[in-house]
């Protein structure tokens, strides 16, 4: 009971500190490697658990399939853990080739010598009693095991040197898990009824699991840290630029660019039927020219800012754009197109008031959305144009 007991511990340990690994579908080829090397671990702890609890109970012949089982187990084991260093290594020489084709071989030894150990008794038997009794051919296949773990642990830690701590310590820890391995199953040949070879592999994954893959854990975590550190800031950089570049930098409203954008945005959600209200109010600077031509750019600098001043005053709840050196857009929804001719009669008042007072004077026009007419944002655009350059030449008229 005792010798089921540590096997079935061992798998309960195994199936816990790798749950990650083995409920994971892994891509990279190491750890794919490595998830199939444990799968075939625990079927050798399931195997050794139940011959523990078989020999005892002296079910002579459920404990000799059994034995047949975990013998397999066991070979699986061993050849995938040497698939899973080989493809750690990630080196195509003569020692990985070896350590393949050894891995091979071994897995048919054992295969080839449990079928003929069914007609004559060269691995294993039990005699009348229901004793076990391993014979010259278990301890070959144990020799062969005991080569392969220390001479690929002596090749990792001798000859496979890399300049990269976090690598080098890597290859220490796979070293140390073959020279465990290896001691085990010395100490298995010895005390061939004693559960070591278990023991042997579960302090081998404890110690790949600790200092491998949850070391390889905390440097992916700062890894992605790292990374979302450099999108946030790569983010910010963005959002700078898009800040600058969709703003005019004279008078701080939105620039051609944002306007451009947003003709795009209306002319999709008009041909989606999203949009119901809308309407574009166009202005333009009278007597920009002159006041550059007479009075110098800074003071043409500040009759923008003014004008825009107004038009942003008025047209509190609405985006302004500046589109040009002297025409800017306001687009109406929401409270500001339900109170569009309101706004409108209100700023046009104001505009005749700057005329007399020798302040900025605006031109402005504005027409909607008319669903019934399938506008596009240009055809509205042209009508708010068009009675802009109508109100300017009244303006005109009115001055002179």
């Amino acid at each position: 009971m005792e010798y089921s007991i540590v096997a079935i511990l061992a798998l309960l340990i195994l199936l816990i500190i790798n749950y990650d690994i083995l409920k994971t579908k892994v891509k990279r080829a190491a750890y794919r490697a490595y998830r199939r090397f444990l799968i075939a671990v625990a079927a050798y702890f399931i195997t050794d658990s139940f011959w523990g609890l078989l020999y005892e109970s002296k079910l002579i012949a459920a404990v000799y399939a059994d034995t047949v089982v975990y013998y397999i187990a066991m070979a699986a084991a061993v050849f995938l853990w040497t698939q899973a260093v080989i493809a750690y290594l990630n080196e195509n020489n003569a020692f990985t080739r070896a350590l393949y084709y050894a891995g091979w071989i071994h897995m048919f030894f054992d295969i080839i010598t449990l079928i003929i150990n069914f007609f004559i008794p060269i691995k294993f038997y039990f005699d009348k009693d229901g004793t076990y009794h391993a014979c010259t051919i278990r301890y070959i296949a144990l020799f062969i095991q005991i080569l392969l773990f220390l001479v690929t642990s002596l090749y990792i830690l001798i000859f496979s040197s890399h300049p990269d701590n976090k690598i080098r310590h890597r290859h220490f820890t796979i070293g140390a898990f073959g020279i465990v391995m290896s001691l085990l199953i010395i100490l298995q040949t010895v005390y061939p009824l004693l559960p070591l070879y278990s023991i042997g592999y579960l302090l081998g994954t404890c110690i790949v699991h600790t200092f491998i893959l949850e070391r390889q854990k905390e440097d992916y975590h700062k890894e992605l840290e790292e990374l979302i550190s450099r999108d946030k800031s790569q983010q910010m950089e963005l959002g700078s630029t898009r800040q600058l570049v969709y703003t005019d930098i004279l008078t701080g409203v939105k620039s051609k660019y944002a306007y451009m954008e947003a003709k795009l945005k209306i002319d999709e959600r008009i041909s989606n039927g999203e949009l119901k209200e809308f309407a574009i109010v166009v202005l333009d600077l009278n007597n920009l020219k002159t006041i550059n031509d007479t009075q110098g750019h800074d003071a043409g600098d500040n009759y923008i800012k003014e004008s825009c001043s107004i038009i942003c005053h008025q047209f509190q709840h609405s985006p302004v754009f500046r589109i040009g050196g002297d025409e800017f857009v306001v687009l109406l929804e929401g409270e500001d197109f339900a109170n569009r001719k309101e706004l409108l009669e209100a700023f046009e008042t104001q505009m005749e008031e700057n005329m007399r007072n020798g302040r900025a004077v605006i031109s402005s026009g504005m027409d909607e959305y008319k669903p019934e007419e399938n506008d596009s944002f240009s055809t509205i655009f042209e009508r708010a144009d068009k009675k802009m350059y109508d109100r300017k030449r009244i303006l005109k008229e009115t001055k002179n």
